[in-house]
């Protein structure tokens, strides 16, 4: 499997902090379940405190009632200790209840502020990760720390309480033995501090090859066309099975290192046990102990072996969700980089002219050379402008500016006067309709598609809008425009999805129209109907298009030809066509890629 770049925080195992730090940072979305967690908290250490008493009554049987062949007192503490342990099947119901539903709870509450959060990300955050390593974050590290929350953060207290407690009560019966199971505790808590490292470790790389083999999956789902087109599936398949072996022998390691503790943790209280079964009994044999005393004794310490037993997989769950809320804090770390700002206002659509002006806009992704230099460009009110250039000049990025998909990195863009950036994000995309040359169908009815900008839009404006878009064939479709469109659209034909998206762009009655190549997957007739349409549209809107055809070129008012991330020309497309040779030359070449020796540049 092919190691993760050094730009991916995925890659980073969490070595040098504190493996509860970042835990520590969920404790906001507890607060609002601080009050079910102090009642189930009580009713937890109720049960424990009603447990402990059972022993303790056992003795006052032993040494009253039995000794002193008692029937009446025999059968008032056996009902005592009948009703303790009515009370604590109670307590433990009530505390299971309890922590079921705020588990539950706090968990849709991360999950949904994470997920809002990735809608806030840039694009270029979503460019750098791995959709498998997000979609990991989002599902099995949030049980893991539900887990922990709601069994292993209770139980580890209750163990505690329970460990400290029954250690009193054993010094007091005893005072050499209790001491005896008390410092059983050392050699515990060295083994669980070796543990607690190891696994921490082992914890964070299982869980980030997790996400690896969650990416394989859904790019074998998404490429499963191209991947038997080229008859690639063995290569995949090989591939797949490396990340599944790695997982595989990583949660391997996992179960062992956890098994070679819980056997150390399982021996401790054990030998301890032994021993004071053995001093214990001479101790009897003495008279310096009465049989309900070492009744109680045994009893007690037993009571110890499931908190003991248990603090392998307490550590383990804890540890594990320590290593989850790293990698969720690494997604909720990164902050917004296209935000508005304090000062940002709201435009409504009244209000707008539709004067577009680009001025010395310069734009680069990070760690790359510039893919837009000083561009210069007005666009009027109500005019359609086309951008022409070889594929990676630009064309593209430049588009993407205009709803702030990507946020310049030199100069500014205005509308009607007004600095993109001093727009509120939710007005200007309000504004402006996006058609993209790789349309993005959801899964979800063909309705909910089209209405994604408008979801109000009536069923006349949504007609209107597919035919325009000569997209009637929705209805055709098996249960018409509720028919879903499946996975990334992939039902439908790319022409299809094509005249989806640019239906869905017009029906928001947008201020500005940005259209990247959007007929590039038509045919020759419905190119023409399309465009036939598109013109009645562009009368009254302001509008950037991509092209590459000549027969879309026709539908632009003037036309700016982009080379190297820079405008070098600007007219109608008869004046470049007749005085521009590299104008003449983009359109009867038609697309070319262009390299600029560290790899594709993004058109």
């Amino acid at each position: 499997m092919p190691a993760q770049s050094d730009g991916d925080p995925a890659a980073r195992d969490g070595a040098g902090r504190h493996p509860l730090r970042n835990l520590w940072r969920l404790r906001p979305y507890l607060r609002p379940y601080a009050v079910e967690f102090a009642w189930l908290l009580v009713a937890a250490l109720a049960a424990t405190a009603a447990s402990l008493a059972v022993p303790l009554v056992v003795q006052r049987v032993v040494d009253g009632p039995v000794a002193g062949h008692d029937a009446a007192g025999l059968f008032r503490l056996g009902l005592l200790a009948l009703l303790l342990g009515l009370a604590e099947a109670v307590l433990i119901f009530i505390r299971r209840w309890t922590q079921s539903s705020s588990s539950v709870g706090m968990e849709a509450a991360i999950r949904a502020d994470i997920y809002a959060h990735l809608q806030r990300l840039p694009a270029g955050f979503h460019d750098r990760w791995q959709s498998g390593q997000l979609l990991s974050r989002i599902t099995s590290d949030l049980s893991v720390i539900r887990r922990f929350l709601s069994f292993g953060l209770l139980f580890l207290i209750l163990n505690l309480v329970t460990y400290l407690a029954v250690v009193v009560l054993l010094v007091r019966l005893h005072p050499a033995l209790g001491l005896l199971v008390a410092a059983s505790a050392v050699p515990l808590f060295l083994i669980s501090r070796r543990f607690a490292r190891h696994y921490h470790a082992a914890s964070r790389r299982m869980q980030d090859q997790q996400g690896d083999v969650a990416t394989l999956v859904e790019e074998t789902a998404q490429g499963l066309r191209t991947m038997r087109a080229y008859g690639r599936g063995p290569e995949l398949a090989a591939r797949f099975t490396g990340g599944a072996r790695a997982l595989h022998d990583t949660g391997i390691a996992k179960a062992r290192l956890l098994a070679r503790t819980s056997a150390l943790l399982d021996l401790v209280p054990n030998l301890t046990l032994g021993v004071v079964l053995v001093a214990g009994t001479a101790a009897a044999a003495r008279g310096a102990l009465s049989i309900g005393e070492l009744v109680a004794f045994v009893s007690l310490q037993l009571m110890l072996i499931w908190p003991v037993q248990s603090l392998g997989w307490i550590i383990a769950n804890g540890q594990e969700a320590a290593t989850a809320a790293d990698r969720i804090q690494e997604v909720l770390d990164t902050r917004p980089t296209i935000v508005d700002a304090p000062h940002a206002r709201t435009l409504d659509r009244a209000q707008v002219r539709g004067r577009v002006r680009f001025e010395g806009v310069s734009f680069h992704y990070p760690g790359c050379a510039p893919v837009l230099r000083e561009v210069d460009l007005t666009v009027e009110p109500g005019e359609t402008l086309a951008l022409v250039g070889a594929t990676g000049c630009g064309k593209s990025t430049l588009l993407s500016l205009v709803p702030r998909l990507h946020d310049v990195t030199g100069g500014r863009i205005t509308l009607d006067g007004h600095d993109l950036r001093d727009l509120r994000l939710a007005s200007l995309r309000r504004l402006v309709g996006v058609a993209f040359e790789e349309p993005t169908l959801f899964s979800m009815s063909v309705w909910e598609n089209l209405t994604l900008g408008r979801p109000a839009a009536g069923e006349e404006e949504v007609r209107a809008a597919l035919a325009l878009a000569q997209a009637e064939f929705a209805y055709d479709l098996p249960w018409g425009l509720a028919t879903r469109a499946g996975e990334q659209g992939l039902s439908l034909s790319g022409g299809q999805r094509q005249r989806l998206a640019l239906a869905r762009a017009v029906l928001g009655r947008p201020a500005l129209l940005v259209l990247d190549d959007p007929l590039s997957a038509l045919d020759v007739h419905t190119e023409a109907l399309v465009e036939a349409a598109l013109r009645r549209v562009l009368r009254d809107t302001t509008a950037l298009l991509v092209v590459h055809r000549p027969s879309t070129v026709a539908l632009a008012d003037r036309v700016a030809l982009l080379d190297n991330g820079r405008i070098v020309a600007v007219g109608t497309h008869s004046e470049l066509l007749a005085t521009v040779p590299a104008y003449r030359a983009v359109l009867s070449a038609g697309p070319v890629e262009r390299h600029d020796g560290a790899g594709l540049v993004r058109s």
